[in-house]
């Protein structure tokens, strides 16, 4: 028997109704021959109303404790998928990240998987005959303590679980039909993907796409896991996540992301030393603030420089932090952390091999009225800081300029 691992979020399982649909899908799979896995978030909305009760009782909460009362809405989510399973007529168990042996590091918040050490415990189970319902999102520390993946981890605890298992593959499954171009909720003309390659769903995800977590797209990646986004509703298949194949073509660009809920640090007048950036960075690690687009700009004579970074506006408490420990620190140095930012990028491998992608983008952009204040660039992605308030345009922009709504075997890019 093969086994498939199946992922359903939180607005796949929003109510009674599309609980017993998705409880359908794990039965049709097992009487198609199967073992089946399903992982499972916490019911839509639930996560986000937890975080509310949160700040109601203070503006400070402690991170292991965020991760404590979170992690209750997978345990809710899991009980009642195995109760529609049970209704159904077969037999599930449900388990939560602790009891699979979901190791993980210490990030509160942000967590990554270190080793899933119950694996006999889930074979046993499937060999029974059950369907094994597992928490996402979350895990424990060797101090026994719980931990979450970060949002959207329910993706890396199924994709970790289909890579340890030897899963046939691991099916995604959203309230979309699969990866688009860009967000459809934003562009409308958004078309859907029959493929992506891993390379640039990794980026994708990254950069703002919320179809697929951006760790359990490199898990999938680095283990080979076949993964597959389906749509919840329909069950269809949508799109592959593949390794990149010379049969498979190589478009320029791909897609576009738009990330938004960022904030940008700017350390002014900075000591020009060697060796000050690689304290600074470090004091950021260990403060467990997740920086990128870092710039640096030297002023003449070369005595002081300005470094700029971007972080998530949800870090901007500790920045504040660290930005006052580096003051006293530096005296004359300046800090300032400017929220209401968002990051626009262009994905595709095809970049590698052509030129004129970040004029086309930097022009889209310019038509649209819309400033750049920081632009970062790799191989396969071209991306730019603007203010929050552009976001959606500056996507459509860039999106129309590229003509990805155009089938590229019709001529688009």
């Amino acid at each position: 028997m093969t086994l498939i691992v199946q992922k359903f979020g939180g607005t796949s399982l929003g109510d009674a109704k599309k609980i017993h649909r998705a409880a359908r899908r794990a039965v049709r799979a097992k009487l198609e021959g199967h073992q089946v896995i399903v992982v499972v978030s916490a019911m839509a909305q639930t996560t986000d109303q937890l975080i509310d009760l949160a700040y109601q009782v203070t503006d400070r909460p402690s991170r292991r404790e965020m991760d404590q009362m979170l992690a209750t809405g997978e345990q809710v989510s899991i009980a009642l998928m195995a109760m529609a399973i049970h209704h159904h007529g077969h037999d599930a168990i449900s388990l939560t990240g602790g009891q699979i042996g979901l190791r993980t590091d210490r990030a509160f918040g942000r967590a990554r998987i270190r080793e899933i050490t119950e694996r006999s415990r889930i074979v046993s189970l499937l060999n029974e005959g059950r369907v094994v319902i597992v928490a996402g999102f979350q895990g424990v520390d060797e101090a026994r303590n719980v931990t979450t993946l970060g949002r959207g981890g329910s993706d890396t605890t199924a994709v970790a679980l289909a890579a340890s298992l030897g899963a046939e593959v691991c099916e995604i499954y959203t309230d979309v039909d699969g990866v688009y171009s860009a967000d459809p909720r934003i562009v409308p003309q958004a078309r859907k993907l029959p493929y992506i390659f891993y390379d640039e769903m990794l980026e994708m995800a990254s950069l703002g796409a919320q179809v697929l977590h951006a760790r359990g797209v490199e898990l999938g990646k680095n283990y080979d896991v076949t993964l597959q986004v389906r749509s919840s509703e329909s069950g269809e298949k949508g799109t592959d996540i593949v390794k990149e194949s010379a049969d498979l073509e190589q478009v320029i660009v791909r897609g576009a992301a738009l990330k938004t809920g960022l904030a940008r640090v700017e350390l002014i007048g900075v000591p020009h030393r060697p060796g000050l950036a690689s304290e600074i960075f470090a004091l950021v690690g260990r403060r467990e603030v997740v920086v990128d687009d870092i710039i640096q700009v030297v002023h003449e004579g070369g005595g002081s420089a300005d470094i700029s970074f971007t972080i998530d506006a949800a870090d901007r408490e500790q920045a504040k932090a660290l930005a006052a420990e580096l003051a006293d620190e530096m005296p004359g140095m300046k800090a300032v952390i400017k929220e209401g930012r968002a990051k626009v990028s262009v994905v595709g491998l095809g970049m590698r091999t052509h030129s004129g992608v970040a004029s086309r983008m930097f022009e889209a952009l310019h038509q649209a009225g819309v400033n750049i204040e920081n632009i970062s660039t790799s191989e396969i992605v071209i991306s730019c800081v603007i203010n929050a308030e552009d976001g959606a345009r500056a996507l459509r922009a860039i999106h129309a300029a590229f003509e990805l709504d155009q089938d590229p075997g019709a001529g688009g890019s």
